[in-house]
Formats: C-alpha cells, structure tokens, sequence
C-alpha cells in the first residue's frame, strides 16, 4: 500500500444504519482493515449503499472490504421486504440426493444472486460458504448451514456456491476451518472440545482442502481439537494454524478470526486479538455494535505484509471471475430446481 501505513489487521462492527460523527472518529482512530454489517445496520438497499460508501470515505479507502454473513437460512444478515432471502445451505444437499448435477448448478446460481445483490449495496466480501460436516450427536448450532453429511458432497457444493460468489465480484469466506461439524456446543456461548482422532479431523478437512487453493479467505472456528492443540481453540493455535490449516489442509489465504466477542474465547478483546494474530491468523473479528472496545485494537500493530498481499490476491481472484449474468432468469432456476427437492 505505498504512500501510508497499512491499515490494524482487524474487521468491526458498526453501531447503527449511519455513520455518525463519534464513529467516524472512532473508525478514523483505529484504521481497521474493513467493516463487517449486521441487521442491525441494514434497512433498505440504498441506506445500507450509502452506509458502505461512508465507511469507506471516513477510512480514506475505497476498496476497504465490506464483509456480511449471508449464507441463506437463518443466518441471512439481508432479508425482509428489500432483499431476496436465499435457501438453508441444507435445500442444496437434498437437492443433491435426487439430482447431483441440479445441485451445484442451483448452489453456483443462487451464490451468483447473492453476489449480485451485496455488489449493488457496496459488500465485497461474504462469510459463506460454510464448509463443516455435521456429525450425529453435533450441536444444532451448524445443522441446516451444512450442505450435507458426506464431507465430498459439502466439498463440491461448497465449491460452487464459492465459484458463485467470485464470478459476482464478491469473496467467499469459507468457515469455520478446520471443521466446527463435530462440536457438541455453541461457540458463541461456551468453548467446544473435540476429542476427535487425526484421522475424524482429516475427513472433516475433505471440504476445505477441496477448497483451499481457489477460496481466498477462510474463518478459523473458536473450537478446541485435543488432537491438534491440547490447550488453545484452533483460533489461539499456532500449532492448529501453521500444522493443520496451512499444512495439511495448505490453505494459504486469508485466514480471518471469527468473532472475538463470542463465549469461546475467555479473556479480553485486545488481548486475545494479539494472541489470535501471533497464533497465524491474518486477521481479527470484532462484531460489537460499537466503538467501545476499539482502543484496546487500537494497540495492535498494523497488518503484515503478507497479509496485504493475500487480500490482493483475494481482489484479483474475485476481479478475474467476475462474469456478467440475467438475475431474473438465474433466481427462476433456482427456485424450479429447488422446488424439486
């Protein structure tokens, strides 16, 4: 980024629908990397384009990214009235188990709707999709955000609905890595703890790997695998991150945080920010509704070089794939293909 420092490795949330004076100042203070958006600051497709262009004035980049989590089902960020809802991860699988071929057309198609809409609201990045194969006697908290059981089938629905979202302009964020399928509790309340052997992780890996040279960004899962780490959740893990995630697995983009705010990691904002950056990612989550945490980020240091070369890797990727399509035609065929699950 020649001329100026490189932005804190960090993504936040926002108070509200606008950008009022004090976030402003607050936003201009912490130089995070980018934004990411919740319902609570969305109400209609113009107010939320408005909003995306402010942040991205006040930090004085136009190409800060903007992320959302729009995976379809219940955790879809833009719905109501304005916005189309996509399906459950999960309508993709079943889809699958009739017509294999019909899925990932309808999985790529719908990914592509997706794009084309948080493109027009000024979000370039989305946290989909969701990569974890969900095992029997697994917290509900994944459950229908998974394609499938079978991690293959995951792997290639995964694929296509990334594949969907980089030909819109728009980068996928595969999750939560290495696997948050087997967890017997919610993250965001408690700390889960896998007692799974290599081998279970190494299945529960097929989807990312299958991923892991075409999807430019991934979000670690604030789980503890005693196989790989015995005492830190794979976002705290150095050995978790350098051993398993960039080896095994070889993912070698952008490996963000999930959120630090959730009951998985105990301890403060700033300091388990620090402790998730040493660990090996690139960067951290923040997804308060405010600014009241942001000093303690403000203490970190800026991003590493690399990690400013993996995000223009992730912009290239998205930019080369991007191809123009019919919206109207796309969300028809969707919605016929699925009907027949």
């Amino acid at each position: 980024m020649p001329g100026r420092a490189l932005p804190r490795p960090v993504i936040v949330g926002l108070p509200g629908t606008v950008l009022e004076p004090a976030t402003v100042a607050a936003l201009q203070a912490l130089d995070p990397l980018g934004v990411i958006v919740f319902t609570r600051n969305i109400e209609t497709p113009g107010q939320l384009a408005a909003l995306t262009e402010s942040v991205r004035g006040a930090l004085g980049r136009k190409n800060a990214p903007v992320l959302v989590d729009q995976e379809g089902g219940r955790v879809a960020r833009l719905k109501g009235n304005h916005f189309r809802h996509p399906p459950a991860a999960r309508k993709f699988g079943l889809l699958w188990d009739a017509d294999p071929r019909a899925a990932l057309r309808a999985a790529f198609l719908n990914a592509r709707l997706m794009a084309h809409e948080l493109r027009l609201v000024g979000i370039d990045v989305d946290c989909a999709p969701v990569c974890d194969v969900p095992v029997q006697g697994a917290h509900g908290v994944i459950g229908d955000r998974a394609f499938h059981h079978d991690p293959r089938v995951v792997a290639a629905l995964a694929r296509a609905t990334a594949r969907g979202l980089l030909a819109g302009g728009v980068q996928p964020v595969m999750k939560h890595i290495p696997g948050h399928g087997r967890a017997r509790a919610d993250s965001h309340l408690e700390l889960p703890v896998v007692e799974a052997s290599a081998a279970d992780l190494a299945r529960d890996a097929i989807p990312f790997r299958a991923l892991a040279a075409t999807a430019p960004w991934a979000m670690t899962a604030h789980v503890l695998y005693r196989a790989l780490d015995a005492a830190q959740c794979a976002t705290l893990s150095a050995p978790a991150i350098a051993g398993h995630i960039r080896g095994r697995i070889g993912f070698h983009g952008l490996l963000v945080s999930d959120d630090l705010q959730m009951k998985a990691l105990s301890g403060t904002i700033g300091a388990n920010a620090a402790a998730a950056l040493a660990a090996g990612c690139d960067l951290v989550l923040e997804c308060g509704p405010g600014p009241d945490t942001w000093p303690e980020l403000a203490r970190l240091p800026p991003m590493r070089p690399a990690t400013w070369r993996r995000l223009a890797r992730a912009r290239r990727m998205a930019a080369r794939a991007f191809r123009p399509f019919d919206p109207a035609d796309a969300a028809a065929e969707v919605s016929a293909a699925l009907a027949r699950a």
